[in-house]
């Protein structure tokens, strides 16, 4: 052999090889190209020595035309000038570079001509073999592009690495006590010749500081003592004291469910109400409370079940899902890409400012960011299933005890009940007539009894359904013993006709795994048949099946209506032990039928075992499961595929885990364990150097402050939404959001105590000609508070509000319960609905009548910051709907209660309570004249339909 004649290694020949082929292969394709000549033995010159991007490549990109046409003349989607975009590659070539592997890239490929229908460069001479080979020898040291200041330059100011600025030195400052906010601002207004406006005062003060933290008006006793302190500290003892209220954490929390679309019903078509949602939301109130940093508080949210908090996780199953699934697996697998979709899509607006769903069927437009990434960060949740989980109790000692117990008094009392149910059986069987049948099959649980015999193996054979293909959520077989001989955790193993495709949460696996429940089932691959069986490790001896399509209750569809089931003996002979033959075609289904089969004394034994065995089956869920909550379940995903497209039947090359890659990647395998996912996703979305996480969320924080953000799009970090107005104030905070300990109150202090928010908000002639939205803060903006918190106030004012906190919310719609549930607004209120509207069962596409006219958001979408329109539908609702009319009969009540029958009384203690503040001379004159004329009722409807009742000013 050659190489071995000249001393080179067998490695060696194989990368020379390699390189040879590569390079005489074009030659042969395209008479532009021609070989370089290459000794025996030798790698080319550009392969002898380091490639230098600078010296070497980028003369290549830049003299060249990058990127490349296919045959159908769509752009194929990648640069090589940028490191992001030649990495990705296009929609059918992906990544179109392997670093440390020139021979695995489809650049080479391309620019040498060995793919007819791609081209490139796109225009101009292709590149000649000596530049061929730079970029074989560059690839194959690892493709490196040079990480230099001049590229972080060219990054998107989001993108680039949050640096604390040093805070600006106010020359000759009008106000005393500048904070280093108030510093920020100040440089900024003075740039475009403007200035601090005068400040509040104390009573306005108090009240926007209530308004905007609370939702909710000061008391007039805490007006008053604010406003007669004279305290140096009073404006942040009072800080202090408005952080620390549970008011706080319900004001925020609607905030953040704005943010994360959450509503309390799954939508589209049939909008089923999601009962146990709201364990979520009493989660983001209780963490606010507390002041949970905010990293936890990210983390908690994409992977609270490894981290022990449940209620967590209801985040990432906040969104709508359709329910109604179709046969086209087309359209299945749609809506599954469709919920996925939500997922990330939630994700990267809510944490990190930036439209990931943007690339799921084609590369981010104005972003670097990549399909590929969009479907990494799917794989990371493609686990996720919308469906209930139990919420885990922590036992005590005492309690594991108690569940040890009522385990073995189950088992016991199950033996007893099976024994008495196989002789009514017996019973029944000796005299079948119309009345002995069993009731007819149910969707929530069936059992079959029969005489015990010793079994290799059951089959359940389904011959036909309610509809579609059938479902099995869990096939219990159950021995002598009333132990279950099905789980796999004993050695049983399954096998089915078929499964149907697509589905995580519809596996074989599924149908003994011990988990009931839709999320944790078998669908059949064939309609309205199939078959499944259990072979047992060794010969058992069975005597009861119980098997149900969802015991949960949730669902009723799928149900297997007519059905055979046989036990294979030790012999091999199959045998029939079970029929939907004998069970009743049609009526309700009696669980207590067989009790006529028993004699009197009997039947008593039996409806007593039934009655004990509920209690205990009650306790033994209450203690092991804990309450049923919509936070998701969790299963291991198969292989993500990057989809052509975005379309689910067109699967390209699998993409592991990860991330959004400029930003970085989180190192996981394509089979990473489903929960590993999320925490590394987690965990890379709250690393203290993420340029983006602090960013978005103070952001957020000084956009509910002061109405509207530094960055004008809450949602939108990227190219395409807002500049920010006072970009070294955004990273100074960001970088003392990080520093703090991710403490969001710390923060929200900071502001509420600069002399930036403590401004008054009436309007200057210099100020309305240079900025007229006051982006700048020359003044306090003032604006319409929203829904949730114009209803909070009426009922504070009229004091029918009720403060109790978190469980079941109230509901402002009339539902009418069906396939496809209706809901129409109420229009008359009970006590029950006069709880703060963060309490409000939210449900998707519907409005309560007189609020939902205030650009109140349904949850279909994420709303990272609401609209504020002005109709003629919201003023009729605030003057004469029927919620409206009632409180101001109730504080009409109020007012006579606590001032008596004059009105004079009557008007200070009502500005009092509406406005916290007396009334001028004016409004006392006009307010009288309209109690006469008008009467009490009128003079308190006028007052809520106030702008400065209305406002935060």
């Amino acid at each position: 052999m050659l190489w071995n004649q000249s001393g080179v290694s067998g490695n060696a020949v194989c990368r020379w090889l390699t390189f040879m082929v590569l390079a005489l292969l074009p030659c042969v394709q395209s008479a532009r190209i021609s070989a370089q000549p290459v000794t025996h033995g030798e790698l080319p010159p550009a392969a002898k020595r380091l490639v230098d991007f600078k010296k070497d490549i980028e003369p290549i990109f830049s003299t060249h035309c990058v990127g490349c046409h296919g045959a159908d003349k769509q752009r194929s989607g990648f640069r090589l000038d940028d490191r992001a975009s030649a990495m990705k590659g296009g929609e059918n070539h992906a990544p179109a570079i392997h670093p440390n592997h020139s021979s695995e890239s489809p650049l080479i490929r391309f620019v040498a001509g060995l793919v007819p229908d791609m081209k490139m460069p796109q225009k101009g001479e292709a590149l000649n073999p000596e530049q061929i080979g730079l970029l074989r020898a560059w690839i194959d040291q690892g493709a490196q592009w040079p990480q230099d200041a001049k590229v972080a330059k060219r990054l998107h100011w989001s993108l680039r690495p949050v640096a604390r600025p040093d805070v600006p030195r106010i020359a000759n400052p009008t106000r005393k006590g500048i904070q280093p906010i108030d510093a920020f601002v100040l440089t900024q207004l003075r740039k475009n010749r403007l200035d601090f406006g005068d400040p509040a005062s104390r009573g306005a003060f108090i009240r926007r500081i209530y308004l905007v933290m609370h939702g909710l008006p000061p008391t007039p006793e805490e007006v008053r003592l604010f406003v007669n302190d004279p305290n140096p500290d009073a404006v942040s003892e009072l800080v202090d004291r408005v952080l620390a209220s549970n008011r706080y954490g319900e004001r925020w929390a609607r905030h953040w469910l704005d943010v994360v679309r959450f509503a309390e019903s799954n939508g589209f078509e049939t909008n089923h109400e999601r009962s146990n949602a709201y364990h979520y939301r009493d989660y983001v109130i209780q963490s606010l409370n507390e002041d949970k940093p905010y990293d936890r508080f990210v983390q908690e949210q994409i992977v609270g079940d490894y981290l022990g908090v449940d209620s967590g996780t209801g985040f990432l199953v906040a969104g709508a899902v359709d329910i109604v699934k179709s046969p086209d697996i087309n359209l299945t697998l749609m809506q599954r890409q469709d919920e996925l979709a939500d997922i990330v899509n939630t994700t990267g607006t809510a944490f990190l400012g930036l439209t990931l769903g943007c690339a799921r069927c084609h590369d981010h437009k104005f972003d670097p960011i990549s399909q590929k990434d969009f479907y990494a960060v799917q794989a990371v949740f493609a686990g996720v299933n919308f469906a209930d989980r139990p919420l885990r109790r922590k036992l005590n000692a005492a309690e594991k005890n108690e569940l040890v117990q009522l385990e073995k008094s189950r088992a016991s009392q199950s033996v007893d009940l099976a024994t008495l149910k196989q002789k009514a059986v017996a019973t029944q069987l000796s005299s079948v007539s119309k009345k002995s049948l069993r009731p007819q099959v149910n969707s929530r649980l069936n059992e079959e009894e029969f005489l015990s015999m010793e079994a290799t193996a059951v089959r359940f054979t389904i011959l036909a359904t309610t509809g579609a293909e059938p479902c099995i959520d869990e096939l219990e077989i159950f021995d002598s013993n009333g132990s279950n001989v099905a789980l796999a955790s004993v050695g049983t193993k399954p096998s089915a006709s078929g499964t149907l495709p697509g589905y995580a949460i519809h596996q074989l696996e599924h149908l003994n795994d011990g988990l009931t429940g839709n999320s944790k089932s078998w669908i059949s691959s064939t309609s309205g048949k199939g078959w499944v069986q259990l072979d047992f490790p060794a010969p058992r001896t069975i005597r009861r099946i119980v098997w149900s399509r969802d015991r949960s209750g949730q669902l009723t569809d799928r149900v297997v209506l007519d059905y055979r089931i046989t036990a294979q003996s030790k012999s091999g002979k199959w045998m029939e032990i079970a029929t939907s033959q004998d069970r009743e075609s049609s009526g309700k289904p009696d669980p207590k039928a067989f009790l006529k089969h028993l004699s009197e004394q009997e039947a008593k034994s039996a409806e007593e075992l039934l009655g004990q065995l509920q209690k205990l089956e009650a306790r033994f869920s209450e203690l092991s499961n804990g309450t049923s909550a919509w936070l998701g379940t969790f299963s291991q995903p198969k292989l993500t595929h990057r989809l052509y497209r975005g379309d689910p039947l067109q699967e390209r090359e699998v993409v592991a885990p990860g991330a959004v890659e400029v930003l970085g990647s989180l190192g996981l395998r394509e089979d990473e364990p489903e929960q590993q996912r999320r925490l590394k996703l987690a965990e890379w979305i709250v690393n203290p150097r993420h340029p983006l996480t602090a960013r978005v969320m103070v952001n957020r924080i000084w956009h509910y402050i002061f109405g509207t953000g530094i960055v004008d799009t809450p949602s939108d970090f990227g190219a395409n939404g807002g500049v920010p107005s006072n970009e070294a104030l955004l990273d100074w905070l960001a970088d003392e959001f990080v520093r703090s300990g991710w403490s969001i109150k710390h923060l929200q202090k900071l502001i509420l105590v600069s002399k930036t928010f403590a401004q008054s908000s009436s309007p200057r002639r210099d100020g309305m000609a240079i900025d007229a939205e006051a982006r700048l803060l020359w003044r306090f903006p003032p604006r319409r508070l929203e829904a949730e918190a114009i209803r909070d106030c009426i009922l504070a004012s009229s004091g029918a509000l009720d403060l109790r906190m978190g469980g079941p919310g109230f509901s402002l719609q009339i539902k009418e319960n069906d396939n496809v549930d209706r809901y129409f607004p109420k229009e008359n209120f009970s006590t029950n609905d006069f709880r703060r509207m963060i309490y409000l069962t939210r449900i998707r596409q519907q409005q309560d009548s007189v609020f939902g006219a205030f650009d109140c958001p349904s949850g279909n979408q994420v709303v990272p910051k609401r609209t504020r329109s002005n109709t003629p539908l919201q003023a009729l609702n605030l003057f004469n709907s029927n919620f409206v009319l009632e409180q101001s009969s109730l504080l009409s009540a109020r007012l006579l209660q606590t001032a008596g029958t004059q009105p004079k009384s009557q008007v200070s203690q009502a500005f009092h309570l509406i406005y916290g503040r007396e009334p001028d001379r004016f409004e006392h004159k006009a307010s009288i004249a309209m109690i006469r004329d008008h009467g009490l009722d009128a003079f308190c409807r006028a007052l809520f339909n106030t702008s400065e009742f209305i406002f935060v000013f």
